[in-house]
């Protein structure tokens, strides 16, 4: 069997409270910040897609800015293609795609095809190469027409294109994505969600974890659901047998069926 795309074992996180600054002053009034990940193990393997589901505040963005090398985690490990994010980050980042729907960090006065030339430059790769894939990726994001426009001149939705290429470029062979479809129209999404499954996992064979609280979406494109409560696993399985296990229609009903049945749902585990 092959090793795993992402492992996960034993993963913590504590966000500290504040010790400077006015949140200081406030700190003995609250309550002390409870843990974001309690010791959390699963795995991924080459080419499977699989979703992060759970309330807010469940822990799935934490998950990924770990994964993605941009936090530390408290305890436990967590590994890129074999490559520790803690002990080694560089070489993680190189395996990996990493998109959400927050901050772009996009240099707005300059246009999207300067954008996305920097941020080629910036994982090594050549001029000749980052043409080409930028002309790819650019087509299959339905950017093409703009790559020429100010990045503070597009819509949301048209940025949020731009953050997905960016993610794409490199061809990397795990993808994180955190609500990889906020903002964009219906059609843009089914386009994207079809690109996701049909073009990157089961073409390539690319890696594929993303947090969603579209559960349509999770059933087209995950292989596997990991549901996620309070910084716990509580179910990790195809939406079949979750709904199976938990006897339920639909996948939104056995996944309210498991979050309220949260010991039930780890003895499956």
């Amino acid at each position: 069997m092959s090793m795993p795309a992402i492992s996960v074992e034993s993963l913590e996180k504590y966000f500290p409270p504040a010790r400077s600054g006015w949140r200081a002053l406030l700190q003995p009034l609250a309550r002390p910040t409870e843990r974001a990940l309690a010791g959390i193990s699963f795995s991924v393997q080459p080419g499977e897609a699989v979703a992060i589901v759970g309330s807010n505040g469940a822990g799935k963005s934490t998950l990924l800015r770990i994964l993605a090398t941009l936090i530390l985690p408290t305890r436990g490990r967590a590994s890129i293609a074999e490559y520790d994010v803690e002990r080694h980050p560089s070489r993680a980042r190189y395996q990996l795609g990493y998109h959400t729907g927050g901050d772009e960090g996009f240099y707005t006065r300059l246009s999207v095809r300067e954008n996305l030339g920097f941020f080629a430059a910036m994982n090594n790769m050549s001029r000749a190469e980052a043409q080409a894939r930028l002309a790819l990726t650019a087509e299959r994001m339905g950017i093409a027409r703009d790559l020429d426009r100010q990045v503070r001149t597009l819509s949301t939705g048209m940025t949020h294109r731009v953050g997905l290429a960016r993610a794409l470029l490199h061809q990397p062979t795990v993808l994180l994505l955190d609500e990889p479809t906020r903002s964009l129209d219906p059609l843009a999404a089914a386009d994207f969600r079809r690109l996701l499954k049909d073009d990157l996992v089961r073409e390539h064979g690319t890696t594929l974890l993303f947090a969603s609280h579209t559960l349509s979406e999770v059933e087209q494109i995950a292989d596997r659901v990991l549901l996620l409560e309070a910084g716990r696993i509580t179910a990790f399985d195809s939406p079949r047998r979750l709904c199976a296990a938990s006897r339920a229609a639909t996948l939104e009903d056995a996944i309210t069926h498991l979050a309220s049945h949260p010991a039930r749902a780890q003895s499956q585990l």
